[in-house]
C-alpha cells in the first residue's frame, strides 16, 4: 500500500480514482443544471410570449445532433462510425436519466396540457381550406413531440439501424434507443392521457387529405401519439382506440399517405390486430375484415412496383395476425394477393428473416383445411349473405 501512487491509495477504498470522482460529480452537476432547465421550460408553456421558444427547446429529442451526424455522412465522413455509435450512445443515456420524469412532470405542472392542447386546437381553421403554413405545422407538431417522444425516437431509431446497416447493434443498446417515456407511453400518465380524451383532438389531422409537406408532417406526428400508446401493448389503449375512429382514420392514411406516413399508421393497426380485443373487433363483422383486408392488398400491389421491406414487413404481420381468427383464414385463402405466394417481393425479404418466417407461418396457415371456420359458424361469405 505505502508504494503505491498518493492519489491512488487514498481513493482505494472507493474503487476508483480522484479524476473518477470529479467528472462523475461534474456529470452530476451538470445534469442537475439541465434538470433545472427543463422545469424551467415547461413552466413558461403557460406564458404565450414564451411558449413558442418553449416548445421548441422541450421538443429536441435526445437524437438531434446524433441524428444529424447520420443523416449528413458525407459531411462527417472523416468520423469513424464506431466514434459516432458510441459517442451517441453516451447522449442517450444522459439524456435518458435527465427526462425519464418529463412526463409525470408536463401533466402535472399547472395549465401545461391546456397550453398544449391550445397550441393544437389553434390550426382547426387552416385546415379546410387548407391554408397551413410551415411554420404553424412545425410549432403544433414541437407540441406534439411533447406526447409521443417515445415514438419519433423510434423513428429516428429505425434510420439510424438503415444508415448503420452493417454495424451490429446489441439488445441493450437498441433498448436504449427506444426507452424513452413521455405522456402518451408514460405507465403514470398514459391513463390520465386517455381518460381526458386527448387523442380525439389529433384526428381533425388525420382527417386531411392534402399532400403538401406541412399536412404530411403533421399527419406523422399525430400518428407518432398513437403510436407510442400502442407500443406499450395495453389492452385499455386498444379498447379506447376502438371506441373511435381510429381504424378508418389509419385505413385512409395507409391508401394516400406517404411510405412513412403507411408505415406508422399499419404499425398502429397491427399492434391493435395483436391484441385479442383488436382481432375479435375487427373479425366480428364481415365489412370490417373486409374494409382492411381491402387496404391491405391495395398496399400489396403498390409495393409491387414500389418495394419497402419496412412496410412489407408490417403488412404481412397483419395478415398473419388476422389468419389467427378461423373466419378471417378461410376468407384469406381466396383473397390473399398473388403476389405474396409467387416470388414477387424475394428480392425484398432477403435479408429480413423475421418476415420471411412470418410470410411462410402465414402460407401455411391460409393453405390449411377449412373445417374450423366452419366449425365456427360459417365463413365471412356466409355472414355476408345472411
Amino acid at each position: 500500500m505505502s508504494n503505491q501512487p498518493q492519489s491512488q491509495s487514498m481513493n482505494a477504498p472507493f474503487g476508483g480514482s480522484s479524476s473518477s470522482v470529479v467528472s462523475l460529480a461534474k456529470a452530476q452537476m451538470n445534469k442537475d443544471q439541465k434538470m433545472a432547465s427543463a422545469e424551467s421550460l415547461v413552466l413558461d408553456l403557460i406564458n404565450p410570449d414564451l411558449r413558442e421558444n418553449a416548445l421548441l427547446e422541450l421538443s429536441k429529442l435526445w437524437l438531434h445532433g446524433f441524428m444529424a451526424l447520420l443523416l449528413n455522412k458525407d459531411a462527417f465522413s472523416h468520423i469513424p462510425r464506431w466514434r459516432i455509435l458510441n459517442d451517441g450512445y453516451d447522449a442517450l443515456r444522459l439524456k435518458r436519466e435527465l427526462f425519464q420524469d418529463l412526463a409525470p412532470l408536463l401533466w402535472n405542472s399547472f395549465g401545461t396540457i391546456a397550453a398544449l392542447l391550445q397550441e393544437i386546437v389553434s390550426i382547426y381553421p387552416v385546415l379546410s381550406p387548407s391554408n397551413l403554413t410551415p411554420a404553424q405545422s412545425n410549432r403544433v407538431c414541437n407540441a406534439l413531440a411533447l406526447l409521443q417522444a417515445p415514438w419519433k425516437t423510434a423513428l429516428k431509431a429505425e434510420v439510424l439501424f438503415m444508415t448503420f446497416e452493417n454495424v451490429c447493434l446489441s439488445e441493450e443498446e437498441r433498448a436504449l434507443i427506444l426507452d424513452v417515456q413521455c405522456v402518451a407511453s408514460h405507465s403514470e400518465t398514459r391513463m390520465l392521457f386517455l381518460n381526458a380524451h386527448i387523442p380525439l383532438y389529433l384526428y381533425p389531422f388525420l382527417n386531411t387529405n392534402s399532400k403538401s409537406r406541412p399536412f404530411e408532417y403533421l399527419r406523422l406526428t399525430s400518428l407518432g401519439v398513437i403510436g407510442a400508446l400502442v407500443k406499450v401493448d395495453d389492452t385499455e389503449v386498444i379498447s379506447f382506440l376502438l371506441s373511435t375512429e381510429i381504424i378508418p382514420l389509419c385505413l385512409r392514411t395507409m391508401e394516400t399517405g406517404n411510405e412513412l406516413s403507411k408505415t406508422v399508421a399499419t404499425f398502429i393497426v397491427q399492434k391493435i390486430l395483436l391484441d385479442d380485443v383488436g382481432l375479435d373487433y375487427i373479425c366480428s363483422t364481415a365489412e370490417r375484415f373486409f374494409a382492411v383486408g381491402r387496404v391491405l392488398g391495395s398496399m400489396v400491389s403498390t409495393l409491387a412496383d414500389q418495394p419497402s421491406s419496412r412496410l412489407l414487413k408490417h403488412i404481412i404481420r397483419c395478415y398473419l395476425r388476422l389468419s389467427d381468427n378461423p373466419r378471417a383464414c378461410d376468407a384469406l385463402r381466396s383473397c390473399l394477393p398473388d403476389m405474396l405466394k409467387d416470388a414477387t417481393f424475394s428480392n425484398c425479404l432477403r435479408e429480413d428473416q423475421t418476415a420471411r418466417r412470418w410470410l411462410q407461418q402465414l402460407l401455411h396457415n391460409v393453405g390449411g383445411n377449412r373445417v374450423a371456420a366452419f366449425q365456427a359458424g360459417g365463413g365471412f361469405d356466409h355472414m355476408l349473405v345472411n
